[in-house]
């Protein structure tokens, strides 16, 4: 059975999509961390990060560098940080996230509920 991320990629599920190539796909998290909370996959669904072939984990690598630098100096934040986790959904991906500190990655914090509004408006931001 595909993962959302599948049905993501394949336009069965929308998205705010932040940027994309051939190979890999970057949008917004739906239910953030933080604003700017970005995923980023290979559109071939692999379930494990480090199940990815070199080619690709070092791409997905690159693409991922790609977006967090055009996240820079578009968020109130020190930095972008990245994870990688794994457990939630069965297809690889990177989290990208605005961060002042080390607890703005808690996973264990409650998620945000943004207006589908904002999140266009801060996809468009990203993508600009």
């Amino acid at each position: 059975m595909p993962s959302i991320f599948t049905k993501i990629v394949s336009g069965e599920i929308p998205c705010y999509k932040v940027a994309e190539d051939d190979d890999y796909l970057a949008f917004l998290d739906i239910q953030p961390l933080v604003k700017g909370h970005v995923l980023v996959i290979p559109k071939v669904e692999v379930d494990y990060i480090f199940n990815c072939e070199d080619e690709l984990l070092s791409g997905l690598m690159l693409f991922a560098k790609k977006v967090a630098i055009k996240m820079e100096g578009k968020f109130d934040c020190r930095r972008i940080g990245v994870t990688v986790i794994g457990l939630e959904v069965p297809h690889a991906h990177i989290h990208l996230i605005p961060i002042n500190g080390v607890e703005d990655m808690n996973f264990s914090n409650p998620k945000l509920h943004v207006d589908p509004s904002e999140l266009a408006e801060i996809a468009d931001r990203i993508k600009s």
